[in-house]
């Protein structure tokens, strides 16, 4: 029987698993409860538990799985040693280590959940036939993942990819949840458009469909408002994809991918999105117009399961 490999994505609320063929075909996908209490110390054991009885029901053996995949929302170490989970409760572990051991010895891969995503879009999704990509995911938060030569770079200190994070705007009063100010994740997060978007209804009298919102706005109205031609929804937009693009602009001048996947719930907004930023990424990047292009991801929530499979594959 060919090789299977599994691919467990673990999030604040539920931890999404899969099986595949080591082509890339999902075999089967499910979720368990992320249970939390106790410092997460429930978490890998209720995994190990639904992924040996999931493959006992498939007539599956361990001596048939290559692997298991594990993408986790943190910094990871070579090693597999995570210093800190937040969203999870863990400090000081090595979940990679932990999870084998319950697998019965199965070998495990594991790595942050935002470049886990990259590469499962690399390998299936939104960035399949590259080689070399940046998947952006704009949610919440604003994540990112590099790709080159098919394997993650997650830098020396897990950082790498964390471009939320640059700095983007000096006259930013408000901290952002990093705790630094003026961060891209303040202006171009799905959490960061509805905070432009108020502060400009409010800083203007200028008429706008997004005022029948009022406090109540999200980024999806804020967009579809935008799409509809209302003027100040597309300045706020503007104002996103001017920040964006001039990120894009900075990474494509320091890692030079094939493509920029862009990913997340913000994403929904097609076209749309990709021409707000493209506008600004090729502005701000004028040196060459032989550069990465932009393009949207294809696997949405099924990203960290698809990436931590490929994890296997090395």
């Amino acid at each position: 029987m060919e090789k299977k490999c599994i691919g467990v994505d673990i999030g604040g609320t539920t931890v999404k698993i899969g099986i595949f063929q080591v082509d890339g075909t999902l075999l089967e996908k499910w979720e368990v409860p992320t249970r939390k209490e106790e410092q997460g110390r429930f978490i890998l054991p209720d995994v190990a538990a639904s992924i040996l009885e999931k493959l006992k029901k498939m007539g599956i053996e361990p001596d048939q799985v290559a692997g298991a995949g594990l993408g986790v929302p943190g910094p990871v170490m070579a090693d597999g040693y995570v210093e800190v989970c937040v969203n999870l409760g863990w400090k000081d572990m090595n979940p990679k280590a932990e999870l084998s051991g319950l697998l019965n010895g199965i070998p495990v891969f594991i790595g942050n959940d935002a470049n886990v995503a990259a590469l499962g879009e690399m390998w299936q999704g939104g960035g399949k036939g590259y080689h070399d990509i940046v998947m952006v995911t704009l949610g919440t938060g604003v994540g990112g993942g590099v790709i080159i030569d098919e394997k993650i770079i997650a830098g020396r200190h897990g950082l790498g990819g964390e471009i939320g994070h640059i700095h983007v705007r000096d006259e930013e009063t408000e901290h952002c949840n990093c705790g630094g100010m003026g961060c891209l994740e303040q202006v171009a997060s799905a959490t960061g458009i509805v905070r432009e978007a108020k502060r400009t209804m409010e800083a203007k009298t200028d008429p706008s469909a997004m005022r029948v919102f009022g406090q109540r706005i999200t980024a999806k109205d804020v967009l579809d408002c935008a799409k509809d031609g209302d003027v100040m929804a597309l300045e706020v937009m503007d104002t996103v994809g001017r920040y964006l693009g001039l990120v894009l602009a900075q990474v494509a001048l320091t890692v030079d991918p094939q493509a920029f996947v862009i990913g997340g719930g913000v994403s929904k907004a097609g076209q749309f999105i990709i021409d707000v930023i493209d506008k600004y990424y090729k502005k701000y990047s004028v040196i060459s117009d032989n550069k990465g292009i932009l393009t949207l991801a294809k696997l949405g929530n099924d990203a960290g399961i698809y990436g931590a499979a490929r994890l296997v594959l090395g």
